[in-house]
């Protein structure tokens, strides 16, 4: 299998020290090593890896990965592992999230160790593999549940596809376990990118959770190959499959499905073609301001009407980047949290995906989620009063970002400011971007300390230059502040290199 190889000349002081033999480690327990009898198997060549990382325990991890890249395994192959491991340990049950995390943070991990500096690159991968063995840990407490071996039947390879979707329509979890397998390995990705999509972002389960793990998913196969498709397609299927213990939803009207049948009928007689590329910053600030009483149905609605009169599908977007960095600053909480890598993830979709219907109708979904998302943390907490589009700069330029972050754990308001402030005058803005994934490396601890940080500033670079100072500055609510304690994985990984 090849892969990226990342530079080890730096690797945090252990490039340079000579090879260790592997450590003994305290006996196992039989159940402890050995895999169910109808476990999933993975292919031959990353089967071995997977399993030392199930195997091996927390604490010493990190010393036999440490030998192993020694010895010449390579980043992506340790990437695959630790997806797989995940995929095949941690039940993406009974909500999609929570200890599943493990899975949905890789590619989000992967982001930044492409953006971060070489001497860094290995801090999300290796943050990655102890957050999978924390959360293989709780699956174990809650009943240690292993993804089994496919029962295909005698399902025909040319049919596997047509019962994947009639299966997802259906929510089918028997029929789309083993229809889900063979696509893998007949159907196009693309086809299947299309096929997921549409079926990840159709109910507004699980705070958004399935059109993440849809776009998690399939941007992480790009990354380590398509060959890893089959568990990962299961895995996906079972996840989507989730209706919270509610009757079928096929055979019943319930509120998490409505917009999405909605905004199938509105997408249906949406122009077709090319529209308008340019932003309306008018068209903007109105859908910014709707957003914050507008029904999950009546943003959908008021989205198709201004297409209808040739807004850009861009203000759209910026519309709805804005609005869900906005409710972060009403509400630094999980669900506004959600708001923005949910909307990064039908972002993705819309971008990715290949029937133009479709992308009209994500964007649609895109739309009403904010509504639902306003909705859901209103439930939990009040949201403030503060308004993106009243967001000022502080009156003397910023000229180091350091501050910024110190300030973030302090006085959430002035970071902001100081943002807006930094960025309007000409600041750099990769630096910024950098200095923040610095402090996720070293301080992070949380999935939703990469997940959020990653969807934000990719959605920052996708923002129009209008809005991308405003963009950040309200999103900054979520971000590390320097102020909070350090993780312990520098030291930790500098000792198993040691």
């Amino acid at each position: 299998m090849t892969g990226i190889r990342l530079p080890r000349r730096k690797i945090l002081l252990g490039a340079g020290v000579a090879f260790l033999a592997s450590p003994w480690l305290r006996p196992l327990k039989a159940d402890e090593v050995t895999l169910p009898p109808d476990a999933v198997r993975f292919r031959p060549e990353i089967e071995p890896l997977v399993r030392l990382m199930e195997e091996t325990p927390r604490e010493k991890l990190f010393r036999e990965i440490a030998i192993l890249i020694r010895q010449g395994t390579n980043y992506s192959e340790l990437l695959a592992a630790t997806l797989l491991a995940g995929i095949r340990n941690v039940q993406p049950r009974p909500d999609v999230g929570f200890k599943f995390h493990c899975v949905m943070v890789i590619h989000a991990a992967h982001q930044a160790t492409l953006a971060a500096r070489d001497e860094h690159r290995w801090f999300p991968l290796f943050w990655s593999m102890d957050y999978f063995k924390r959360c293989q840990e709780q699956d174990r407490a809650e009943g240690e549940w292993t993804m089994r071996q496919v029962n295909r039947g005698n399902l025909a390879k040319e049919k596997a596809f047509k019962q994947l979707q009639e299966s997802l329509e259906k929510w089918d979890v028997e029929k789309a376990d083993a229809s889900a397998a063979i696509a893998a390995e007949t159907v196009s990705s693309s086809q299947l990118l299309d096929l997921f999509a549409r079926y990840g972002a159709r109910d507004f389960r699980n705070i958004g959770h399935k059109a993440i793990w849809v776009a998690g998913a399939f941007r992480t196969l790009e990354a380590i190959g398509w060959e890893h498709a089959e568990p990962v397609l299961r895995s996906l299927a079972y996840a989507l499959l989730n209706h919270n213990g509610e009757p079928n939803p096929s055979e019943n009207d319930l509120p998490a499905d409505r917009s999405g049948r909605a905004n199938l009928e509105r997408a249906r007689k949406m122009p077709s073609g090319e529209l308008a590329a340019a932003s309306d910053e008018e068209l903007v600030k109105e859908w910014i301001q709707a957003a914050r009483v507008e029904s999950p149905d009546g943003l959908g609605e008021l989205t198709m009407t201004a297409l209808h009169r040739k807004a850009s599908t861009r203000s759209i977007f910026d519309a709805i980047q804005c609005s869900a960095a906005e409710m972060v600053m009403r509400q630094p909480a999980i669900v506004p949290l959600h708001a923005i890598t949910s909307t990064n993830a039908l972002h993705y979709l819309y971008r990715s995906v290949s029937e133009e219907g479709l992308r009209r109708w994500l964007l649609l979904q895109n739309a009403s989620f904010i509504g639902h998302f306003r909705e859901s943390a209103g439930k939990r907490a009040s949201l403030s009063d503060a308004n993106l589009l009243e967001l000022q700069a502080t009156e003397q330029a910023v000229q180091d970002p350091n501050q910024i972050f110190e300030h973030l754990s302090t006085d959430r308001k002035l970071a902001s400011a100081e943002i807006l402030s930094y960025l309007k005058a000409g600041g750099d803005e990769n630096a910024l971007l950098r200095h923040s994934r610095e402090l996720i490396f070293l301080k992070g601890t949380d999935s939703h300390d990469y997940k959020y940080s990653s969807a934000i500033f990719e959605e920052y670079k996708y923002c129009s230059p209008r809005w991308r100072s405003e963009l950040l500055a309200a999103g900054s609510h979520l971000l590390t502040s320097s102020k909070e304690a350090d993780n312990g994985l520098k030291e930790r990984i500098a000792e198993a290199f040691s």
